[in-house]
């Protein structure tokens, strides 16, 4: 039995998790961006969207801080995830293999619930596939490479949601979009992207000042992880 047939082993997902199962039936590209994925080209890849339940601070999901010393994507928090290979059998196998390889995940740990359309990375030419999966059997994981890995954190959904720790970004580049402020990890970019529209269709989202802008700092600038519940300052924000 390889590891994606012991990952797909089913456990049925709890009670909170259907409205976002029932919504995900529907969901169209332009739900998660605005930007076409191009019919051919690109590099095939995958990321898990691992939803999981702490018994202290409820339903979370599993993020990554990408090294600050990467040639792409650097210092970015990010879903386990990458390129596939040649060997995978399809884009559920690509993302489990990457988050046992980035984190430790073990495959027959988690439930396999859907696969969300594939989305468009212009700044690396990345098809991304998000595997959305249920954490039945949440262990310990922590970074595997840290010359590629930095940090591995389960940030709570009900801190994400939390008003006082959404803004916009506006990168360099003129790109704006959402981001979270969420123990010490500014969550920004694709994953913030897909993370904000998982959250809308699960019906978990709050109101937020989405009028809050704030300029994206140098990655030296970023502050660093914390365990805590401590949101980013926002004075290193602007």
């Amino acid at each position: 039995m390889n590891d994606h047939q012991r990952a797909n082993h089913h456990q049925p997902p709890p009670d909170w998790l259907q409205p976002l199962l029932g919504r995900l039936g529907t969901a169209r590209t332009e739900d998660f961006t605005q930007l076409r994925t191009p019919e051919r080209g690109g590099r095939e890849s995958a990321v898990l969207v691992l939803l999981g339940e702490d018994a202290v601070t409820g339903p979370d999901v599993l993020v990554l801080q990408r090294a600050a010393t990467l040639r792409n994507h650097a210092g970015q928090p990010a879903f386990p995830g990458g390129a596939a290979d040649p060997e995978d059998a399809d884009v559920a196998a690509t993302a489990l293999r990457e988050a046992n390889e980035e984190v430790g995940l073990d495959p027959a740990s988690v439930t396999l619930l859907a696969q969300l359309p594939r989305l468009w990375i212009p700044v690396s030419e990345f098809v991304v596939t998000p595997v959305l999966a249920w954490w039945h059997a949440p262990h310990p994981v922590d970074s595997r490479e840290p010359a590629e890995v930095a940090h591995v954190a389960r940030l709570p959904i009900a801190e994400l949601v939390e008003p006082e720790n959404r803004v916009r970004v506006r990168h360099p580049s003129g790109w704006v979009g959402p981001a979270f402020s969420v123990r010490g990890m500014l969550v920004w970019g694709f994953t913030a992207g897909v993370l904000a529209a998982l959250l809308e269709m699960g019906g978990w989202s709050r109101p937020w000042p989405t009028g809050r802008l704030v300029d994206l700092p140098p990655i030296g600038a970023w502050p660093a992880p914390s365990a805590g519940t401590d949101g980013v300052d926002e004075s290193a924000l602007r």
